[in-house]
């Protein structure tokens, strides 16, 4: 799912690019990648149900934040930011759900929807950049025999890429701080669901 997930980003990234906050993203997004990378190559080597069931209860936590208001009145600062950017990087990379634990890290920072969509976005392409490369090499071979679910699954991507932007960018705040951790809270809960039946 990396490369459907590299398309959509990079279209999104251009398409939002005016409003990176540039503050977060040189702060979170560096170590971000980083951590990335190093969960990625980590990925290969484990296939841990614990620490999938421990990143779903984070997932669940930081939804409950989001909902009642808590990381509103909170803002990561100094080596904090770093350390929220490398640890989302690193465990998400490992656990292949990046995108989750990086909204729930981000939403700490009190970002306006288009500011949090465009830094997130600038930040999940450096990270899908650095780790698709570890995920080709690990998996090559099956990777191309999914040659067409994989272009299908892109074109899918790109598709809703397009549709969703003007929707999820022309709501309030408030609403968005509520939509923004149902999903992390629906992530959190299928990673421990899945890492059950697994």
């Amino acid at each position: 799912m990396t490369i459907p997930h590299l398309a959509a980003t990079a279209l999104r990234c251009w398409r939002l690019r005016a409003g990176i906050d540039r503050a977060v993203f040189l702060r979170f997004g560096a170590t971000s990648a980083v951590g990335g990378l190093a969960g990625a190559l980590a990925y290969s080597r484990s296939g841990s149900t614990a620490l999938t069931r421990a990143l779903g209860g984070l997932l669940l936590l930081t939804s409950f934040g989001q909902l009642t208001g808590w990381t509103s009145r909170w803002s990561p600062r100094g080596p904090l930011a770093t350390i929220f950017g490398l640890a989302s990087g690193f465990f998400g990379g490992l656990a292949g759900n990046q995108g989750g634990l990086r909204a729930g890290a981000l939403s700490a920072f009190g970002l306006s929807p288009s500011a949090f969509v465009a830094t997130a976005t600038a930040i999940g392409l450096i990270v899908d950049l650095v780790r698709t490369p570890v995920y080709l090499v690990a998996a090559g071979p099956e990777i191309a025999r999914l040659a067409g679910p994989i272009a299908a699954a892109t074109a899918g991507a790109v598709i809703g890429t397009l549709l969703g932007e003007r929707a999820l960018l022309g709501i309030s705040p408030a609403r968005f701080r509520v939509l923004l951790g149902a999903a992390i809270g629906v992530l959190g809960l299928w990673l421990l669901l899945g890492s059950r039946v697994g």
